[in-house]
């Protein structure tokens, strides 16, 4: 079984950046498709950015372009979002998950890392 440990979340002022990562355990982490959701208080959870399997290539919600970038380090099984330009409306626990069925969902979670930014 696939677990997924985020990590790298805190307290940051608006305009400052962070780095999140997250490792995963098993040998197959290079084939699975990998994304970053977060969910603020009192709403719902929703998608921020995905990075593909194979040719690495990321892709964001509306909301966080030129200001997120995912990438992908398969050596170390690990995905990572560096957030810059950071804003208040960012604050969310942050999740990572994988797709690691191949079925265009994501059926792996990890247990989420708090991102909280000031004004």
């Amino acid at each position: 079984q696939v677990q997924l440990v985020e990590s790298g979340g805190g307290l940051v002022q608006a305009g400052g950046s962070l780095r999140l990562s997250c490792a995963a355990s098993g040998r197959t982490f290079s084939t699975y498709r990998m994304g970053w959701f977060r969910r603020a208080p009192g709403k719902e959870r929703e998608f921020v950015a995905g990075i593909t399997w194979s040719a690495g290539v990321g892709y964001y919600t509306d909301s966080v372009k030129g200001r997120f970038t995912i990438y992908r380090d398969n050596a170390k099984n690990t995905v990572y979002l560096q957030m810059s330009s950071l804003k208040p409306e960012d604050t969310a626990v942050y999740y990572c998950a994988a797709d690691t069925r191949r079925r265009g969902d994501y059926d792996v979670w990890g247990q989420g890392t708090q991102v909280t930014v000031s004004s």
